[in-house]
């Protein structure tokens, strides 16, 4: 297992969002980096926790946060486990107060609640192999990464949100 980093969250050349993690001792010459493809909510989600910033009303990973402290849980780790045809794996290890648990998990979930606990991230060394890229290939042009234009936008609009607006 690798400990990674999240390096930021980024729209490639179809619009779509990845995840970038990049090993924590990565040397410059061989340096990888691990796009992991998410959906458009978790994009923000990852990206309003790795800022720091406070959404008016608690996202589904701030929720999932305050239950786990609730129940006196904490997330001890996450880990990236394997990738089948494409699709990324992920556990999430807790500590509760009977002992430990893994739950299997979608990564970007995954790496949304870590971003907010503070956990460690792990990849597992052949996800890393498999599908990590040298850095020197990634070329992102700096309006690709989601930036504090864009989460004050998503902020403006749960602000502004009546769940009315949602019914059929």
């Amino acid at each position: 297992m690798v400990q990674v980093r999240v390096i930021g969250v980024a729209l490639d050349s179809a619009r779509q969002y990845v995840i970038l993690l990049r090993p924590v001792a990565d040397e410059e010459d061989g340096a990888r980096m691990l796009p992991i493809w998410i959906g458009a909510q978790e994009a923000t989600s990852i990206a309003i926790a790795v800022e720091g910033a406070e959404p008016p009303r608690p996202l589904t990973h701030d929720l999932m946060k305050t239950l786990l402290e609730t129940v006196s849980a904490t997330v001890e780790r996450v880990e990236v486990t394997r990738i089948d045809d494409g699709t990324f794996y992920a556990g999430i290890t807790l500590r509760l107060p009977g002992g430990t648990r893994v739950l299997d998990a979608r990564p970007s979930d995954a790496i949304a609640l870590a971003s907010r606990v503070g956990a460690p991230i792990w990849v597992a060394d052949e996800v890393l192999d498999d599908a990590g890229i040298p850095v020197s290939a990634m070329e992102f042009r700096e309006d690709d990464a989601l930036d504090e234009e864009k989460l004050e936008e998503f902020k403006r609009f749960l602000e502004d949100v009546d769940p009315e607006d949602f019914q059929g």
